[in-house]
């Protein structure tokens, strides 16, 4: 199995450079269980993805906690059939046969309600894709259904969901979308935008 991500952090402030230096150390406690690599478009984090949401959502906390309207984007894949395993990678959850719809879900509710409060409010929208599978359509509306149970549920939009709440809940609730549905060895993808502080809420 491989799984990980590819971030782009973008403070919306004169002074981006000093807000996402000073984010990064949030990565400090995870660097020894990633495998980080950037270059001028994004950083890739390869690992387990508990640890992989762990360390996004403290990244973006982090940034936000700097007040600045902050905008980070995510490609998440886990099981891409055209990347290597890797040992750092292997999660429990992601092997073996796939369990019910039913059980998958109230796991993943389960997970984020259990959740600790971040503080930092957020709002986000992610797309699901399961991909190589007969059944994806099922898969992605019983993630739907578990995002509208999930507390962080805001409504739908064209080609994606949005999510609004406490940003730990919300890494939290996308982190179970990408673990609980397509097989577990299975090809799965999320695209995800998270803001904070933006202007337009108000």
């Amino acid at each position: 199995m491989f799984s990980g991500a590819q971030i782009s952090l973008y403070p919306m402030t004169d002074d981006f450079v000093a807000v996402i230096t000073k984010a990064l150390g949030a990565l400090d406690p995870y660097r020894e269980r990633l495998r980080i690599e950037t270059d001028d478009l994004s950083t890739l984090l390869v690992g387990t993805p508990d640890v992989v949401f762990a360390a996004m959502r403290d990244l973006f906390v982090a940034a936000a906690a700097s007040g600045k309207h902050c905008v980070l984007h995510a490609t998440i894949s886990r099981g891409c059939p055209g990347e290597p395993d890797d040992p750092m990678c292997q999660t429990p959850e992601l092997t073996g046969p796939m369990a019910p719809l039913a059980e998958r879900k109230a796991k993943a509710l389960a997970t984020v309600a259990s959740a600790p409060l971040s503080g930092q409010a957020t709002s986000a929208q992610l797309s699901l894709y399961t991909l190589g599978i007969d059944q994806h359509m099922d898969e992605i509306y019983g993630c739907i259904d578990f995002l509208k149970s999930s507390g962080v549920f805001s409504r739908s939009k064209n080609f994606c969901t949005k999510l609004s709440g406490d940003a730990a809940a919300v890494f939290a609730t996308v982190g179970e979308a990408l673990v609980r549905f397509g097989p577990p060895a299975g090809h799965v993808t999320i695209d995800l935008t998270v803001s904070a502080n933006s202007p337009s809420a108000h």
